[in-house]
């Protein structure tokens, strides 16, 4: 079993923020593969399906974005997983332009405190990752506002590309294609010009 796991923010406020992009990915795997998430286990939703031929479990943390690994771990070690070969978390980063993803197999943090804490957790940074681009915060914002905030205008219709795309992604890597992804999507997109 592979375990697919967008983080978020739990709770009505936080749906549709920037920090909650791995949410809507799932949601969005869910819909389209008819799997409802809506399964309480440990402290996340979850939902069971098949995708690409493998079986997934399509999951939300619900102890809020700085815990996720307590979550995560928790079902890793439930159902028996090997986070290198069968864990897929996909979250949002601000160091990406709205709606570019990139893919990894391993790595560090990069300041992302759900990621941090997945880490110290599994006590691993080898697990397989989609990065969903958010933008970066503007000069002076917050960045905890900042990315517990909405998205906006053109923002919003890149988001929904960047959304096709993640889920694209995760079909390929289930099929044991992360390598050609990581091709596909790890590409610079030039920024668009002012």
């Amino acid at each position: 079993m592979i375990i697919i796991a967008g983080l978020g923010n739990p709770t009505k406020e936080y749906e549709g923020t920037r920090h909650n992009v791995g949410f809507q990915v799932i949601d969005k795997i869910a819909e389209k593969y008819n799997i409802a998430v809506d399964a309480k286990k440990g402290r996340a939703y979850v939902g069971k399906g098949i995708i690409e031929g493998q079986k997934v479990l399509l999951v939300k943390p619900q102890t809020y974005m700085n815990l996720s690994g307590e979550s995560i771990r928790e079902l890793v070690d439930y159902f028996k997983v090997d986070p290198k070969e069968e864990l897929l978390v996909i979250y949002d980063d601000i160091s990406l332009n709205p709606g570019q993803i990139r893919i990894r197999k391993k790595g560090s943090a990069g300041g992302h405190n759900g990621i941090k804490n997945i880490i110290a957790q599994l006590g691993t940074d080898i697990f397989q990752r989609i990065k969903v681009g958010v933008g970066e915060k503007p000069k002076g914002y917050d960045l905890a506002a900042y990315v517990l905030g909405h998205f906006h205008g053109e923002d919003l219709e890149l988001m929904e590309e960047g959304y096709e795309k993640a889920i694209s992604a995760t079909e390929e890597i289930l099929k044991g294609e992360i390598d050609a992804a990581m091709n596909e999507y790890n590409r610079k997109v030039k920024p668009k010009e002012e």
